[in-house]
């Protein structure tokens, strides 16, 4: 059995409405107003997917919470973006720290061993010559 991708567009207008509680005339305001981007059919058919319930479900939330559509745009856009620079920050991190593992080694292949000798080193007192 295998297991269904949160981007695979399965949905058909009237079964994710249903799905959503919502008309379908207010999916297709929000596909004109840029919130929701469901794939289409060879034949024109809108599909949504399961990623597409996860942003009507914000908008739903936003607009719950006050915010107006062109807000709820916003407000998405930036989440996303703030998204994408977690993720840039987090593989930015592991490149640092693997070049900072391979600046380690390479040092310890670069250290030359010393013989153990005492040195002495003298301070000179003030008044002294």
């Amino acid at each position: 059995m295998s297991e269904r991708r949160g981007d695979h567009a399965v949905y058909v207008i009237s079964v994710f409405a249903e799905l959503a509680g919502v008309h379908p005339q207010t999916l297709r305001n929000y596909e004109r107003s840029g919130l929701l981007a469901p794939r289409r059919t060879r034949g024109g058919s809108r599909r949504f997917s399961d990623e597409d319930l996860a942003a009507l479900r914000r908008i739903q939330q936003l607009t719950t919470e006050g915010v107006n559509l062109e807000g709820v745009k916003r407000i998405m856009a930036l989440e996303a973006e703030a998204s994408r620079l977690r993720a840039e920050i987090a593989e930015l991190r592991e490149l640092a720290a693997a070049s900072l593992a391979d600046a380690h080694r390479q040092y310890r292949r670069d250290l030359v061993p010393v013989r153990n000798a005492l040195a002495l080193f003298e301070t000179r007192r003030k008044g002294r010559s």
